[in-house]
């Protein structure tokens, strides 16, 4: 073997990341223990420190060579088999058989509950040859900081015990052993990385002391034959190369069944005090251990959206967050799930979260890094309501006491003015596309004002109250204008009378009910079935029941859950799943590749859950129970439910197979929250998260709106006789109006609403119809008229 001081091939292939199908993810969540790790493919894939959303590694796994010239890689050659270690605790023992018939590879996984380490707890076993034959490799691959790019790796000591070693800025990280590693080397992947030494020759042949500033590999021989094939490898985290190395000695220097015994002891005391349905349910207990793995507590109250990179094996430094962010929605629909088996402390510790990220003007940003840094630029009217929603549920659960509630009051206030002075169009949808009126956004947003409503006049604010209420009222009054479509091609086709649409842009929307064709489908849809569809179809619609603005035997939603299961639905052997909409484009190619900013959208296990709560609420109670199985049968191997599964014809050389995970984030931290609640939603007979404000309000009272809303964002081209108008400007205004083309002229002042809107109501509700009502705009503060005139008509 030649030794040599540097790597050649700098800086390497660009770096990837890895598969997002997780098997296992899992943390001890200790305060001394900043770390998170994932499996997939039966090796260690990304690990995360000191924070939710900074991954360190890509993967790291074994190669096993035989004196005969055999090679075989752990991820590619043999075949995995997860378990967890006791119940349904995130610590796994790992299984990997040759596929050959060669050897096994036994692996236990936690990390170190005390320390900044994952420890894997390896017993390797032959089946024929002397095991002395054999060697075995540990191959690391860093991507420290998120990056697989800029990172040095070099061939390292502590305290006289071989070390792989590497650090990018100030990061670190070390992989010891309790056995000797021997024949130490860095290299560049693609280049000198020692796979590809192994790879062709079933030894190390050079190894490199060093590979700085690129995308680096580390590899090391293990000294088996000492420890009867039995040892620990340690990989520890720190800002320096010897605070990590440290961390790892220690962790070394206990004992693993010790160690596993006090991870495995946080974990049982954790979820006895969770609730638990009362029949047996293993993926009711892997979901509770997988959302309480995505929250953070060096950055305590975040949750992120899923511990992958979706298509990480196609994705760079270019994609810096992947899904381990904060997504507000997410985060709210997660904190849900929580609150759905009584952890009311890390709903605490959400809120808080969420109160300490909130902007300055009530939104969140779209989504963002655990430090509350915007991540994207959007913003998402729902990720301003969802949180208000959250609180108000967390209240009537018992999760927060009234004090608690008084404090998150001006959060809640400052949310609602958001929505109040931007809504009701959303500038995206909840899928991140499209701006217009959407059916999910526009419930969201009408229920947090109802909400927000009741708790202002808890605190006294009746006419923040009123002015909430009434602009809800008017909003919800108008679903059926903007969203809801009738006596079109498709209806027909159907025989339905209408149904509701996933967007409609909000110029088109308000001129009438849309007519076929004003949405058009741009891509190849899904399946054949969406053909025929003129307008975009969506799930979302039965938000407007989740919700509670709508009653599920409403005849218009019945219609429409017609049109979803003829355009979405998908039957698996499994049971059913639905798209998100015909024309969704993000997923896999027809032929397996990954989605690489074009694709066919797959279905989703998390809206066979929303499904199940509408069947739920429309009391096929047994529907909603065949619904669960279904979703909780799209789960992977280690028992998560994906983003997507794969609805098309098997492609194996691709692990895509009809019914089971894509290569989408798995797992999907929403779509266990959501699991959580359909459980609970089953057991007592209700759904769960559904307001029983808006219930009341609109479905069993079916309150009528008093008027019509114009403003700069939301011009209206008509209003129903009888109403109200009402004018919303973001600045002190005089209002100069006539009814009759100018001919007589009334001046009407704003009014502050304290809440960023000023606003005036024309009393108009005596107006016959065809009355054409024209107004300007003189500005108070700097002295000038909009120089504009502006119509709206009574019809």
């Amino acid at each position: 073997m030649v030794r040599l001081e540097n790597a050649p091939g700098w800086p390497g292939i660009e770096g990837r990341w890895t598969s997002s199908a997780k098997n296992g993810v899992g943390t001890a969540h200790a305060g001394l223990s900043p770390v998170w790790f994932t499996i997939s493919h039966g090796i260690l894939n990304e690990v995360y420190y000191p924070r939710l959303d900074v991954a360190m590694i890509r993967d790291m796994e074994l190669i096993v060579t035989c004196d005969d010239g055999f090679f075989s890689e752990e991820k590619r050659n043999t075949e995995h088999r997860v378990e967890s270690i006791s119940g349904s605790f995130p610590a796994y023992q790992l299984t990997n058989t040759c596929l050959s018939g060669r050897f096994v590879i036994q692996k236990k996984i936690i990390t170190d509950p005390h320390r900044a380490v994952v420890l894997q707890h390896i017993k390797f076993s032959v089946a024929k040859e002397p095991r002395s034959n054999y060697h075995v490799y540990v191959l690391l691959a860093p991507h420290i900081s998120n990056r697989g790019g800029g990172n040095t790796a070099w061939r390292g000591d502590y305290k006289g015990r071989p070390a792989l070693m590497a650090s990018r800025d100030e990061s670190a990280l070390s992989l010891l052993a309790s056995v000797s590693l021997n024949d130490i080397s860095a290299g560049f992947v693609g280049f000198s990385d020692g796979w590809l030494d192994l790879r062709a020759n079933a030894k190390l042949t050079t190894c490199y002391d060093r590979a700085e500033n690129g995308n680096v590999a580390l590899v090391a021989e293990i000294d088996i034959d000492s420890s009867g094939g039995e040892f620990v490898l340690a990989l520890g985290f720190g800002k320096t190369p010897e605070e990590a190395a440290h961390q790892a000695s220690v962790s070394l220097f206990e004992d693993f069944e010790s160690l596993l015994k006090d991870y495995l002891k946080f974990w049982s005391d954790w979820t006895k005090d969770t609730w638990c349905p009362k029949k047996k349910n293993d993926l009711h207990a892997v979901s509770k251990s997988v959302l309480k793995s995505h929250s953070g507590y060096s950055i305590s109250g975040g949750i992120i959206a899923s511990l992958s990179v979706p298509w990480g094996s196609s994705k760079g430094d270019d994609d810096l967050g992947g899904y381990h962010l904060i997504w507000p929605r997410d985060m709210a629909e997660a904190a849900g799930g929580f609150l759905a088996i009584n952890a009311n402390y890390e709903v605490r510790t959400a809120l808080k979260y969420l109160e300490a990220t909130q902007e300055d003007d009530g939104h969140w940003p779209q989504n963002m890094w655990t430090d509350g840094r915007k991540y994207w630029d959007g913003v998402q009217m729902d990720e301003s309501a969802l949180p208000i929603l959250l609180v108000d549920l967390a209240f009537r659960k018992n999760a927060i006491s009234l004090s608690d509630l008084r404090r998150f009051w001006p959060m809640m206030k400052k949310a609602a003015g958001f929505i109040l002075r931007n809504g009701p169009v959303s500038q995206e949808d909840r899928w991140e596309e499209d701006p217009g009126y959407t059916p999910f956004t526009l419930a969201a947003e009408i229920a947090a004002l109802v909400v927000a409503a009741e708790h202002s006049r808890r605190f006294k604010d009746v006419r923040l109250a009123r002015y909430l209420l009434e602009t809800a009222g008017t909003w919800n009054s108008n679903i059926e204008k903007w969203i809801y479509v009738s006596n079109t091609d498709f209806a027909k086709r159907l025989e339905v009378d209408g149904y509701y649409v996933r967007v409609a842009p909000a110029d088109v929307a308000d001129a009438g009910s849309p007519k076929d064709g004003f949405v058009p489908i741009k891509n190849r849809p899904p399946s054949e079935a969406n053909v025929d569809a003129a307008h975009v179809i969506s799930p979302d619609a039965l938000a407007l029941v989740r919700m509670g603005l709508r009653s599920a035997r409403d005849p218009r939603l019945v219609d429409t859950v017609k049109a979803i299961d003829y355009t979405l639905r998908v039957e698996t052997p499994r049971g059913p799943c639905w798209h998100r909409y015909n024309d969704d484009g993000y997923g896999e190619h027809e032929d397996g590749s990954p989605f690489d900013g074009t694709g066919i959208g797959r279905a989703w296990p998390l809206l066979t859950g929303e499904r199940a709560h509408y069947e739920l609420a429309a009391g096929r109670i047994s529907g909603a129970r065949k619904l669960l199985a279904a979703m909780g049968s799209f789960a992977g191997d280690g028992g998560m439910p994906p983003e997507q599964i794969w609805d098309s014809a098997d492609i194996p050389d691709k692990e895509l197979f009809f019914g089971k995970p894509s290569g989408s984030a798995m797992p999907l931290v929403w779509a266990h929250a959501e699991y959580l609640k359909l459980v609970r939603s089953l057991e007592e007979g209700t759904v769960f998260d559904m307001p029983p404000q808006t219930f009341k309000r609109y479905v069993e009272e079916n309150h009528p709106a008093a008027f019509g809303s114009w403003r700069f964002n939301h011009k209206i081209k008509s209003i129903a006789a009888g109403l109200k108008l009402r004018i919303e400007v973001l600045a002190p205004a005089m209002v100069r109006w006539s009814p009759d083309k100018w001919k007589k002229v009334i001046d009407s002042s704003t009014t502050d609403s304290g809440v960023g809107l000023f606003t005036v109501d024309l009393d108009i509700s005596r107006l016959k119809k065809g009355t054409k009502i024209f107004f300007t705009f003189f500005w108070t503060e700097p002295g000038k008229w909009e120089e504009k005139d502006f119509c709206v008509e009574v019809v």
